[in-house]
Order: C-alpha cells, then structure tokens, then sequence
C-alpha cells in the first residue's frame, strides 16, 4: 500500500506573494526599469541609500503647484493656524504610501494590476477612466504651473509656455532609457531646489518662530470658522495625490530585493523609510510656502492673496529684490518635478488597468497633449485669471477620484488571503480605514463649495 501525501497548509510567513489573487503572476509593472536597481547584502547604510528614490517621486505630487493657492491662501487670509492641517494632511499621506508601497513589494502588483486582478472588467474599466481623468487634471496643475513660471521668469505668454512643457516628455524618455536612478536623481536635485528657495525666503520673511511653533497645534478655529474650514478642506482634499498611490506601488518594484519573507519585509521597512523622509521634506516645502505668505501678506494686510502670480507681484516689495525671482524658479522646479512624475504614472495605470502596453513616448505624448490642449485654449481665451480658476477646477477634479484609489488599496492591505503576514494589524485597518473614510468625507464636502462657488 502507497503512503498517502498530506497536503500541509503553507504557514504564514511561507505564503506564496499570488495566494488571494484570481491570477497567479502579472506582467512585471514599468518593464523596462523592474528590479534594475540591486540592493544586495550591504551595511545598512548602504541598503538605505539603495532604497531611496522611490519616495522622492511620490513625494513631488505632494508640493506641486495645485497645492500652492491653497498653501498662500491659508497663509495670507489666516497667519500661521493652518500648519496644523499641513502637518495631518502629512501624515495621512505617510500613511497611505506606506500601504501603497507594502502592496507592491508584497505582492508584486501596483494598485492599477491589483484591482484588475480583483474586480469585475466593467469595474476595472470604470476605475481606469476615473483614474486617467484624475491624471489629466494632475498634468493639467503642472502645464499651467510651469507655464506661469516661464511667464514671471522670462516674460513668455502663457500659450507658448503651455506648449514648451509639452517638450519635458522627451527628456523623460530621455532619462528613463538612462536608468531610473538617473530620474531618481534628478527629481531629488529639483526638490533640493525648491527647499533651497524657500528657505531663502524664509530668512527674507522672518516670521515669529513662536507663532509657527504654535501654528501646528490644532485649533477649533478651524472647525468653528467657515472660510477657515473651506481652506483647511481645500489643504487636505488637495494633499493626497491618487496618482501617487497608484506610482508608488510600483516604482517600489525597481529594487532587486531577495523574493522571500525577509526579503520583503527587508523592503518594506526601507521603502517605508525612503518615503516618510521624503514626505518630511515635502512637509517643510508646503508650511514654508504657507509660513511665508503668512509673514509676508498676512502680517501686510494683504488678506486676499490666492493667485500664484499676486503672490509674485508681492515679494518683491514686501521682502527686497530677488524674493520674487527666487519665488518663481520654485515654481518652475515643482512644475517641471511633477510633469515627470505625472506622465510616468500615466504609463502605470493604462498598463495596469488594462494590460495594454504602447510605446511609452506615444502614452506619454497623449496624457501631455490632453493637458495641453484645454490649458492652451483657456490661456488665450481668458489669461492669467483664466489658467488660475483652471488650476482649482483641476484640484476638485483630482478629488473626486482620490476615494477610488484609497479604499481599494486599504482593502487589499487589510485582506490576509493577499497580504499574508505582512496584513494590517486590526489598528492600522482601522486607522487606515478612517483615513479613507474622512478624506472622502472632506472631498465631497470640497466638491459640493466648489460647485457652489461655480454657479453663483
């Protein structure tokens, strides 16, 4: 008589990266740079400086220009109260990419291909749509944010500052068949840039050290105040770029870490590491952008200043010559920063979603010129005011989809038939899950003013 195997369930920490998934493997996400980055047995600081990069390029959508007319106008309407809204904004976005991260080292999936694997088709379909609108709108804030740093730098009109951003495509691609550590460490050096000129204002704005001390602690002002309320709102809705979740997911998977328990949970304590520093740094970028317009046209009596290119006019009186200038260059290196990023996230999610794979300078080509197009159009039509007005459309736009990406990806996370040992424990679900909650709470709330505003 033949001895009968046993099957043995797998034990936790043995389990299979595809366990919980209609599929057993997908397509490797942004092919042509996947596990090109090796990490190897090194010293810790060696493997921290081989992990980072990834939280770099997430962390740019997080200092983008949509986020600059909410950040002057907090500053410039209420001094230095809404710090506190930057600082929770902030950690619900470590939060988040936290997660985003853990699910690409863990199983090998962006978001976009884990929702493919899990939903229906037309589900699918509608996320991808929802998704690549989202993105549009995103490209949209950087082609006009760039387009008004050319035009305060060098005097360009806005038309043809549209169309010059139009040729970053092409040094993306550039980069890319460089290596990602190439884009990596131009990212990095655009964000430098952007933390080198505000600090230089900052020492030109001198703010009371005190009162931006007292800044981020939360005050019921900004529950109690309305017009407080709209902008804290606008600082949240706007912080956690839906993009962003879907890039990160997958970026993460350029290290060539060990494919096994420790491996993964090795790159999931580094990649956490990488990204909660890189946040940090986005952090400092959007309160100083916040501390200056409050010690610059708060303090002034200038209360009223929401539009980038009032802010510009400002400084120069308000802070000495060069304050401006500086201003703008910002500007220029945060646009420039995330049209990389954006389009680079367009590849991921038409590749993920759908499985269709196109040559990545023609995708990138169609996420630019859908941009382009409207930003060009609105620009001859309406001028300044007009392209400032389409940079809040876009931040609502944006909004809209930011549920979509949060709650598919707390839910993967937090199921163990997917994530095995590395699940969510039972308080970050639910800390997680209330994260999700009250940022889609807060957005339809945005959503609903916005309208408001629109029709009256």
């Amino acid at each position: 008589m033949s001895a009968r195997r046993v099957e043995r369930p797998q034990p936790p920490d043995l389990q299979p990266p595809d366990a919980g998934w209609r599929h057993a493997r997908v397509a490797p996400s942004l092919a042509e740079v996947y596990r090109s980055v090796p990490v190897g047995s090194r010293s810790v600081w060696r493997k921290l400086l081989a992990f980072a990069g990834p939280g770099y390029l997430v962390a740019v959508g997080y200092m983008d220009p949509g986020n600059w007319a909410t950040d002057l106008a907090g500053g410039s309407k209420f001094g230095y109260t809404l710090l506190s809204v930057i600082l929770a904004s902030n950690l619900m976005a470590v939060l988040l990419q936290g997660l985003a991260s853990k699910l690409g080292v863990v199983t090998g999936r962006d978001l976009a291909q884990a929702c493919r694997d899990h939903f229906s088709r037309p589900v699918v379909w509608g996320l991808w749509v929802l998704c690549e609108i989202a993105i549009a709108a995103c490209d949209l804030a950087e082609v006009i944010g760039s387009a008004i740093a050319f035009n305060l730098l060098f005097g360009i009109p806005l038309p043809i500052g549209v169309l010059i951003t139009g040729f970053d495509v092409l040094l993306l691609l550039y980069l890319q068949n460089r290596g990602v550590r190439v884009l990596e460490a131009l990212v990095i050096t655009l964000i430098a840039t952007v933390g080198v000129c505000f600090a230089f204002e900052l020492v030109l704005a001198r703010p009371d050290v005190l009162a931006v001390a007292k800044g981020f602690i939360p005050s019921p002002q900004v529950v109690t105040n309305p017009a407080m309320l709209y902008i804290a709102i606008g600082i949240l809705g706007a912080t956690v770029m839906p993009h962003n979740l879907y890039l990160h997911s997958s970026i993460v998977q350029t290290r060539r870490y060990e494919e096994n328990p420790e491996g993964r949970r090795e790159a999931v304590r580094y990649a956490f590491i990488d990204s909660t520093i890189a946040l940090t740094m986005a952090l400092f970028i959007n309160a100083a952008i916040l501390i200056v317009a409050a010690a610059s046209f708060h303090t002034s009596g200038h209360a009223e200043v929401a539009e980038i290119q009032d802010a510009h006019k400002l400084l120069t009186p308000l802070l000495g010559a060069g304050s401006s200038t500086v201003f703008a260059l910002a500007l220029l290196a945060s646009g420039q920063n995330s049209t990389l990023t954006g389009t680079l996230a367009g590849q991921i999610v038409m590749e993920g979603f759908l499985d269709i794979r196109i040559r990545p300078w023609l995708r990138r080509l169609i996420t630019r010129l859908i941009a382009i197009v409207p930003a060009v159009i609105v620009a001859l039509i309406g001028g300044a005011s007009a392209t400032a007005k389409l940079l809040i459309l876009s931040q609502v736009v944006l909004s809209l989809q930011l549920s979509f990406a949060v709650f598919p990806l707390v839910m993967f996370t937090s199921e163990k038939a997917k994530m095995g040992e590395f699940v969510n424990s039972s308080w970050l679900k639910g800390l997680a899950y209330f994260v999700a909650a009250l940022i889609a709470v807060l957005n339809v709330w945005l959503l609903v003013q916005a309208v408001r505003e629109w029709l009256a």
